[in-house]
């Protein structure tokens, strides 16, 4: 627990002095879904760009 603490206080040391509690909230999402992403990526590994283009290529309209 004290690694998240760790996490929120050098976040909050990064942002303005006038940062709203709305911009706390956001940065916080922000580093969790991060996280939470890099988790599933170790877990369920992940794809290249060129097969993730290739996947997507037939709801991708140019």
């Amino acid at each position: 627990m004290q690694i998240a603490k760790q996490q929120v206080v050098t976040m909050l040391q990064k942002l303005p002095e006038d940062c709203s509690l709305e911009d706390i909230q956001y940065h916080l999402y922000v580093i969790e879904k991060i996280k939470n992403g890099v988790i599933r990526a170790e877990a369920e590994g992940v794809i290249s760009q060129r097969d993730a283009e290739k996947k997507l290529a037939k709801w991708i309209r140019e």
